[in-house]
Order: C-alpha cells, then sequence, then structure tokens
C-alpha cells in the first residue's frame, strides 16, 4: 500500500516516517509539504542522510495514496478531509488532528476556536483508541486518532469505567505531565531551552481542548455526562506523558483485587502493560514505544484510587497509534512494524 504523510516535516511526521519506512506492509512512503520551497527531506532531517533523499511533494497530489496520514496542526484536517473524501472516496485517511475527535461542532468552536470538519465526515470518523475500539477500527474508512493526553488518560481509567459499580465516575482528577515535543515544531517562548530548562510550569488551566476528547469517551463509556478536572504541565523533557488520575471509590477494594481487574480489562491489548503491585511506571520506560504502562494503588486512608499511566506522546500518543490503527483498518497483524522495546536509559 503506498502511503501519503501530510505534515511529514512536523514531529508526528517523522515518527510516522520512521515507522512505516519499515512496515512489512507499506510501499511507497509519499511525504506531502504545503510549502512552495519542496525540500528535501533529509535537509529538514539530518539525521535521515544516506536513509530517505525525497524531495516533499505537493500535498494537492494524492493520485498515488492508498492510506492518508494527516499529522498537520487543528484547522488543517477539517478544512481538506471532505474534499479528499469526495475526490478520493476509497481512500483511508488517519487524522493525527484533533479535528475530527469530538462529535458535537459547537465543542469544537468552543475549544479549538476554530471551524469545524462538515458533519458527514465527523459521523465517518471512528475515534482509533486502537486498544479498546478494535471491531469499529475495523470497518472505519476515516480514522480520528486520539489526543497524547487523553490516550494515556483514557487508558488509565477504562476499566474503572466500564465496571461503573468500583468508583465515583463523577470524581475524576487527571494531573498530567508532557514532555516539550507535544507543544510541536514551532518555536515558541515557551518551548525555549531558557525557559524549560530547570523548569516546570502548568498552562490552559481549566480549558485545555482535549478535556472536552476525555470527557466525550468517558461519558460513552458511564452512559452518563462526565465532567471532569484536567490539569497539564510541561516538565523539562523531550517525549513523554505522565498522567495520574485521583478517583473516589465506592466501596473497600484492595490494590491486588483492582490489579487483577486491569490484567484483565486489557488481556488482549499487546501494547497496555500492567504493572505489578508497588511497581510504579516512570516515562523513560516507554520511551520511543507504543506501550502503554499502568501502575495504581488503592488509598484506604483515603478512600481514593490513584492510577498512573505513562506513554511516549510522539508514538503512543500519535505515530504509533496511528500505525496501530493502520494495522487494524487493513487485517493485518496489530503488532506489525510496532515490535520495537522501548529505548533505555
Amino acid at each position: 500500500m503506498n502511503i501519503g504523510i501530510i505534515g511529514a516535516s512536523g514531529y508526528g511526521g517523522v515518527e510516522l516516517h520512521r515507522f512505516l519506512e519499515r512496515h512489512p506492509h507499506a510501499g511507497k512512503c509519499i511525504l506531502y509539504t504545503s510549502s512552495e520551497e519542496k525540500p528535501i527531506y533529509s535537509d529538514l532531517y539530518p539525521h535521515l542522510t544516506d536513509i530517505n533523499q525525497e524531495v516533499l511533494q505537493n500535498q494537492q497530489n494524492l493520485e498515488e495514496t492508498d492510506v492518508l496520514f494527516i499529522a498537520a496542526p487543528s484547522g488543517v484536517s477539517a478544512a481538506m478531509t471532505p474534499e479528499i473524501v469526495i475526490k478520493h472516496p476509497n481512500m483511508q485517511i488517519i487524522d493525527l488532528s484533533g479535528d475530527l475527535r469530538l462529535k458535537n461542532s459547537e465543542d469544537y468552536k468552543k475549544w479549538y476556536g476554530k471551524e469545524p470538519a462538515s458533519q458527514e465526515v465527523l459521523v465517518k470518523a471512528v475515534y482509533g483508541l486502537a486498544d479498546l475500539n478494535k471491531e469499529s477500527i475495523k470497518e472505519a474508512q476515516i480514522i480520528a486518532n486520539p489526543g497524547c493526553y487523553p490516550t494515556a488518560a483514557l487508558l488509565g481509567l477504562a476499566p474503572l469505567f466500564h465496571s461503573r459499580d468500583i468508583a465515583d465516575l463523577g470524581s475524576v482528577i487527571i494531573d498530567a505531565k508532557s514532555g516539550v515535543s507535544g507543544a510541536g515544531k514551532k518555536a515558541v517562548q515557551s518551548s525555549l531551552f531558557s525557559e524549560m530548562n530547570e523548569n516546570f510550569r502548568t498552562y490552559k488551566i481549566a480549558e485545555h481542548q482535549h478535556t472536552p476528547e476525555i470527557e466525550q469517551f468517558l461519558g460513552s463509556w458511564a452512559e452518563d455526562e462526565v465532567k471532569i478536572t484536567f490539569t497539564p504541565h510541561l516538565v523539562p523533557m523531550t517525549r513523554g506523558i505522565m498522567a495520574t488520575a485521583y478517583i473516589q471509590l465506592k466501596k473497600e477494594i484492595g490494590t491486588d483485587e483492582l490489579l487483577e481487574l486491569y490484567r484483565e480489562f486489557y488481556r488482549s491489548s499487546p501494547f497496555v502493560r500492567i504493572r505489578k503491585e508497588g511497581s510504579y511506571p516512570s516515562t523513560k520506560e516507554v520511551y520511543g514505544s507504543n506501550y502503554c504502562d499502568i501502575g495504581l494503588k488503592a488509598d484506604p486512608r483515603t478512600g481514593r484510587l490513584v492510577v498512573v499511566s505513562v506513554i511516549d506522546n510522539l508514538v503512543k500518543g500519535a505515530a504509533g497509534q496511528a500505525v496501530h490503527n493502520f494495522n487494524l483498518m487493513n487485517g493485518f497483524e496489530e503488532t506489525s512494524g510496532l515490535e520495537a522495546a522501548p529505548i533505555y536509559p
């Protein structure tokens, strides 16, 4: 299959290239740009010297593409995807931006401040939380790849929301930390070395655009409206997300019993790893991989459960999950091209 990547010059795009170039079911990998200059890829990323000397192509020419990954900033896919669906009705589309995730157009306008995609496209788009939505993804033509924060948060909370009788589903607090690559490649003051080194900051308190995405899918599992407190932070590292969730338990239950619930829930999810009791994951332990590692602790003193979920924001939170979706859509082994162990240290 010929693969197209729109947004190949960004961090998500170059991670897609890393996985798809060696994918057993990927043929030609066509890299697209909106720039008039059409640079050579290894000029943008010198680490690809002698690996990829391709010239980036005009993104209006998609004739050779079977599967299109859109790794562009929000707003781009909302405008492009309806046109692509009309011109290329058989093309598979995997969108890594937030443009197709929210089913309510008004929510998108409110949280993203941009015009949403057409309702026809939003209806067709399947949420690509690959570990939990496999059957729908297998039948999909358009995938809304989840955000990085939502991936970590939702995987950490899903077993509780599917059980429903263990925890108070209206008491969720999510405290999440991300490496600076989550802000993208664009040069902004808050991402400068002198701003982030030896620093730790919170941002977009009670207004981060991933909030409604998390609430939408927690609510679908709970079959009720769910409101969360979600606070993101930037930490001085390149990659990684740690989402620590706090939720009130409805009954006294031990950590061992909860861990067994999580293991059973994720028994068919090759990329979700549940830690042993007393072991809690760190971001370095999933670095460069498509794994999500989860540890948890029930606190009998407060009656709360603490769940710690870690991912690599550029892989499990973006490109790796997109490739996982590509595998499921086409009937490939779901781990194809994603088997690499984390990079450590």
